[in-house]
Order: C-alpha cells, then structure tokens, then sequence
C-alpha cells in the first residue's frame, strides 16, 4: 500500500513493489540537533522561500559531527584515508545489531561482544551495537556525558573479527571519560564529572581508568574500520538480526566524519539476495 505525504503517493518502507523492508537507522539532522559538548550549533538560512522566489534553497553551516555520523580514520590518526578516499563497498554491506544494554559509564568490553556476538559476527560485517541509549539522545548531559562506551579491548575484537565498519547509539567510539569530555586533550570539557566518578567508581580516579586518549578510535582507524556514531531511529527493530545496511556519506573532499543516514534492508522473499532479516 502507498503512504501519502503532503499529497503524494509514494512507497512505503514495508511495503512495497521490491518486497525489501527499510529501517532507518538515523537521529534527526538539522536546527538544534543535539550537539557535542563544544561545537557549534548547526544553523539552517533559508536563501530562497516560496513567497519571495517561488523556490526553496537553504544554506547549512554545520560540524560534519553532528546527529548520526561516520568517522573516517583521519578524523584522529594522522597520515590515514579522508573519507573522500574510502572505497564504496565500505558504505555498504550485511552484519548484524547486537543487542547489549549498558547502564551510565559501564564500560564495553571485548568480553561483552563476545559473549553476544561471538557466535553471529563474521569476517566482513558491519557491527552494530544497541546499549538502549539512543533512548536518551537529548540536547543533555545524561547522553553525552554519562553514556556507556567501548574499550580498548572491544576495539581489539573487532580487528580480531575483521568487521569492515562498528556503529553504536552513544556519542563516540570511546567512552566518554576518554575523550575531551574527561581528563584529555583539550579536556575535562565537564571538570565536576572527576568527583562524581570517584564516587561512583568506589574511590578510583577517571585518569588512572582511562589513562589514553581515544584509544578505540585508534585502533580501529590504524585498521581501517571506520565508526558510526550516534545511531537511533528504528535500531530496535532490527536488534538482534542479521541485515544489509547502507550508509549514505557527504562526499566532503578531506572530511574526518560525515553525516550520514544509516538504513538497515531486509529481504524475506530472498529476491535479491539481501539478507533475510533473521534473528539469532
């Protein structure tokens, strides 16, 4: 059956004359989007507008990093491919959505993927993980801040794997307390997180548990294992199974991350050779 939008008939995700299912994977893009700690806001101008020009043109001032995006490895390894230079067939490709709930600062371990995942990934895939944050994707703190996050030995398991590309629905690669948002680089972003995770920690620094800066981001960069980062939408939906995903860069001459909208593809008639969409 169509779906009606503004007047038009047009397709539907599930339903339609190709017989494939379409989840979009994707958080909102656009004005006031929720923002890393210290970028700038996106800003959206209409340039032209139906009463004035009888067109719609806009102009975007944006970081690339911003709502659901892929990091390219030289976005924090320097001397590694843009993502104007990555091949195509690293846009696209079957994997898996694993499902695996974190609660505030819990850390993703190479154990965790294991033990969900080590009987499913396959040489190849695309990897997602459902912690049950892109829940909480707000303009806050909680989302950003407090976000569980993966591990240098996750990263490990991944290259071990040999996954062409990892996405998750938390706001990095690393856990928060190994970013800026921490005791690193240009960091603590957020100083009054130190006290709150001695407390939390049962009395032991965040500087001596993260001792290194963004080290998953580099150990999948140094491997060519591109990252998705704040994945949402219907990630829900296809947890736990098998399917075809395709993501959609802006093709940004030496960007280090670009937006993207993520889309997961089922095929139950097995017309085209998409995956199935079966659980495991």
């Amino acid at each position: 059956m169509p779906v009606t939008i503004r007047g038009i008939d047009f397709e539907a995700n599930r339903d339609n004359a190709m017989g494939l299912e379409f989840f979009d994977l994707s958080h909102r893009f656009g004005f006031q989007t929720p923002n890393w700690p210290y970028f700038q806001d996106v800003q959206i101008e209409r340039i032209h507008y139906m009463a004035k020009s009888g067109v719609l043109s806009q102009r975007i001032t944006t970081t690339m990093h911003n709502g659901t995006h892929i990091d390219a490895p030289a976005h924090v390894v320097s001397g590694t491919p843009f993502i104007d230079e990555m091949p195509l067939p690293h846009f696209f490709g079957s994997g898996v959505v694993l499902d695996l709930p974190k609660k505030a600062w819990e850390q993703i371990t190479g154990d965790d993927l294991e033990r969900v995942g080590g009987k499913v990934v396959r040489p190849g895939d695309v990897v997602l993980i459902n912690t049950g944050w892109h829940h909480k994707y707000e303009d806050n703190e909680e989302y950003f801040a407090y976000c569980p996050g993966l591990v240098p030995s996750a990263a490990h398991w991944l290259v071990e794997r040999k996954v062409k590309v990892v996405g998750h629905d938390t706001q990095a690669n690393d856990h928060p307390l190994a970013t800026a948002i921490g005791p690193h680089r240009n960091g603590p972003l957020l100083p009054h997180l130190a006290q709150e995770y001695l407390a939390w920690s049962g009395g032991r620094s965040w500087d001596l548990d993260f001792p290194e800066w963004e080290p998953v981001h580099r150990i999948l960069f140094k491997n060519g294992i591109m990252g998705i980062e704040n994945v949402g939408g219907e990630l829900d939906a296809v947890t736990g199974k098998r399917v075809t995903f395709a993501f959609f860069p802006w093709k940004w001459d030496r960007g280090d991350g670009c937006i993207v909208r993520l889309v997961a593809m089922t095929d139950p008639s097995q017309k085209y050779r998409i995956e199935s969409g079966a659980t495991f």
